[in-house]
This record gives C-alpha cells, structure tokens and sequence, in this order.
C-alpha cells in the first residue's frame, strides 16, 4: 500500500462520472492523494449502492471497469465488498426466489433452521440479538415454484421491502463466492477491499449475533488469506466498543479509529487536550482515521467508555444546534442516551469556523494510521438541507454531489487550499515515515513526528483553534 492520505467519495460526488474523479486527482489534486476509497459503484437496489446486484459490474452512469483499473495506475484504489449481504436484485437471490432450497444458490443464505434446527427462534435469543431493525432481523419470502414460505435473516432494512439479503459464510458456496469477487477486484486494479458489515457474519443461538468471539476472527482470517492471495489488503469495517478495535489490532488486523471524530470534536469542546492525546497516544499504526463520511460521526457504540452519556448528548445537542440531525439506535437504547450517529457535516459541526476546522483536520493528518479525507471534508462543505428536504434521508446532509463548477469555486477557497497543504505535507515529509511522539498541557496538544533528521510538529491550543507547524528535513 502506497504511504499517505486517501480520498473517500462517491463516484459520482466529485463530477458525476469516475472519469471524473480521475482527472480531478491528476489535475487540481495531484500530489495530494496517494488512494482513493469509492463508495460502492456497483449496480445496487438501495441504500446509495451498498445492495449491490453485481459486483462484476459498474453502474453505467459511473463508468466502467476500465476506468477503476485507470485510476488504480496512480492511486490505491479501495472499493467496498458487503461481506454480510447482498441485494435482493442479484442473480443469486433470484435464484433463490425462484426455487428455494432446489436452488443451486440455496447455500448462499441463512434460512432460519440453520441457527434453530425447528426453524423457531425462540424470543429469548432473539432479544439477544445486537438488533439494526427494530424489531427482528428475518424477513419471510415466498418461494416461486413451489409456493413455500422461507424465513431469512437479514440484517438491515426495514419500514418497507429489505433490500439487502444475508449471506451464509460458513459454507464453501458463499466463500467461493467472495474469493471469486477478490479475483475479480485485484484483476482490475483495486489494491484494498473494504469488508463493509462484517461484524455480523456470525450467527449463533444464544449470543448477540455480533462480533461473536473467538468464531469472528476466525472468519477474518479466512477473509484476510483469500485476499491475499491476490495481493488484496483487507480492511474490516466494525462499529463497536473501542475494545474491539484493539483487539483487531493485537491480532495484526487492520482497523478504523471510530472514536478519534467524536472525542476531538468534544476536546474542541471542552478546551481540554487530555483525553484526546492519550488516545491519540494508545493508537494503533494499522488504522484508517476518519472525521467524516457518508454514515455519519460514530456515537454509540463507538464512544461508549470514553465518553460519558451526558458528554454524548453534549455532542447530540451541539450538532443539533448547527443544524444537524441525529440517527438514532435502533430498538432498546438501554441506560444510555438515543445516539448512534451525529449526521453534519465536520466544518458545519464546528460552527463553520475555518481555524477551528484546520485545527481539526491537522490533528487527523498527524494522527497514526492512513488518513482518510471524505470529499465533503475536504471542500469544507456545509450541511445540506435541500439534499435532506429532496431525499427524506437525515444523512443526506453530509452527502452533496458536487458538479465541476462547484469543485472550481471550493478550490480557491482559502480554507480548502490549506487543507490541501496539510494533506500534501502528511504525503511528502519523510518525518512521518518514523514515531509520533504526543504530549498535552490544559488545552494545548503537541503531536511530533521524527524520522533521522527530520521533524514535523503540530502545536493547537483546543481553546483558540490556534495551530502553529513546524518542519526540518
């Protein structure tokens, strides 16, 4: 994997086409990105491309294969596999629509009898469950040739038809299936694959069908190994308790630091560097940052132990205040408050105020780990509220497709070109090949890194917004 920071868009966010998100990064952004992540381009029945249908396809609208492999010339490409799922649509479940168990998909999902032999779950498991419907996660489908009512577990969607079927990986079928999908990534030019949902793969009685140890890193290592066999990096995307993460980290897998957007933008906050340069010290080198994407800023369960409940809220109310919304956990939220996700964007979060943002993204790219720079972010762009108002999607605020005109007017902001900078600096300086060293004081936060002769420090008063940087070598 090349060094430095990626770029997270949609593929049609950025101009429209990924043709022309490739000429954006080899004109205005050269030099500044050494990968891009492209949300799902795949032909896709909902949820903005993460149903996908065929994964062997581009939405034409996009573009084509051709135009990844391109891109992936000049950048680490990263494209998204829904490990846990699949589209309603796919040839797979059609198939399976139309002959049920006879089917020669039928090993591809989970049929409620596979996890309770009598095909009755009873209400005690089920209240186990780490629930993202609110009431269960089976669907029950009508089987075309034979009439028969099948009960399948799918995870996601709801308040209408679900559009995202599970997929059973413990059987041979579903992994040659997924390593069949590897072989086709790697053949044309993709360098990482994003396993999106993957902490709910396992399914077993009793648990809360969600990062069910020690049977889910078990999984991962399979996933891992088929990957690299086509010299795929894999990195697993796992909403959880900052505990996981660690625990992904002992064992030598790649991981995201879900907490770091949550806890700066309470430090910003509270004017205190504390807790953020203690978790900024503990954190792993094989991480993706993020203050951004298209999901939203991690709450619950991602904060829970480093932040408190009404420090939660705090940040609730905060985006609330500049104009954001909340998504909100599905089902029971227990002793703690109704938080999953704050949707805004990162530069409306922060009051649209230009030297608090560069503080903050100055933070993120002298963090450990790849930075990843979601499109909006970068442009700091501010909260959508037509796209909200068009859509009826709360995360719509922090999802503007941007034409070419726009990209051109953000460019030339001040803002965004010091952005641009501090991405650049982070890509070229050899100081961050080497160790980071963080100290605090009050308000005040130092991140050092130093490799040989050279050297490249943040200083940001928490209080202020105020950053000074520092480079030799």
């Amino acid at each position: 994997m090349r060094r430095g920071p990626q770029l997270l868009t949609y593929p049609d966010s950025l101009g429209g086409t990924i043709p022309d998100l490739t000429r954006l990064l080899r004109g205005p952004l050269r030099g500044t990105f050494a990968g891009v992540h492209i949300l799902p381009p795949f032909p896709s029945s909902g949820d903005r491309g993460f149903a996908p249908i065929d994964y062997r396809r581009i939405e034409p609208r996009f573009g084509e294969w051709a135009d990844i492999a391109d891109l992936g010339r000049d950048h680490d490409v990263m494209l998204d596999l829904m490990v846990n799922h699949i589209s309603r649509e796919s040839a797979e479940f059609r198939g399976f629509l139309e002959r049920g168990r006879a089917s020669e998909y039928a090993d591809l999902f989970i049929t409620v009898d596979k996890i309770w032999p009598d095909g009755d779950p009873p209400a005690e498991d089920v209240a186990r469950i780490f629930l993202r419907k609110p009431d269960d996660p089976f669907t029950t489908f009508t089987i075309a040739e034979s009439g028969a009512q099948e009960t399948l577990w799918t995870t996601f969607g709801f308040g209408g038809r679900v559009e995202q079927v599970d997929l059973d990986l413990q059987t041979e079928a579903t992994r040659e299936l997924i390593r069949g999908w590897f072989e086709w990534f790697a053949s044309n030019g993709v360098a990482i694959v994003r396993l999106d949902a993957v902490g709910y793969v396992v399914k077993q009685p009793g648990t809360s069908c969600f990062m069910v140890e020690p049977e889910i890193y078990d999984v991962l290592d399979g996933l891992v190994a088929a990957a690299a066999e086509y010299e795929l990096l894999v990195l697993p995307e796992i909403h959880d308790v900052y505990a996981t993460h660690r625990s992904l980290a002992r064992r030598g897998f790649w991981t995201y630091d879900f907490v770091l957007p949550g806890l700066l933008l309470h430090a910003f906050e509270s004017g205190d560097a504390t807790r953020l340069a203690g978790h900024i010290a503990g954190s792993p080198e094989r991480q993706f940052t993020t203050l951004d994407c298209h999901d939203g800023v991690p709450v619950r369960p991602d904060l829970e132990g480093i932040l408190t409940h009404a420090e939660m809220s705090g940040l609730a109310e905060r985006v609330l205040a500049e104009g954001g919304n909340v998504n909100r956990i599905l089902g029971d939220a227990g002793d703690g408050p109704d938080v999953h996700q704050l949707n805004c964007t990162y530069y409306s979060a922060l009051g649209a105020d230009d030297d608090r943002y560069l503080a903050a993204r100055a933070i993120q790219l002298f963090a450990r780990g790849v930075p990843q720079l979601y499109y909006v972010g970068l442009l700091a762009g501010e909260n959508d509220h037509e796209a909200v108002a068009r859509t009826g999607e709360g995360r719509s605020i922090n999802r503007h497709d941007y034409t070419t005109a726009e990209i051109e007017t953000a460019l030339e902001r001040p803002v965004v070109q010091r952005i641009l900078e501090l991405v650049r600096l982070r890509l070229e300086h050899p100081a961050f090949d080497g160790r980071l060293e963080v100290a605090a004081d009050d308000s005040r936060l130092r991140l050092t890194w130093a490799h040989g002769a050279a050297r490249a420090e943040l200083r940001v008063d928490l209080g202020s917004g105020e950053l000074s940087i520092g480079t030799e070598g």
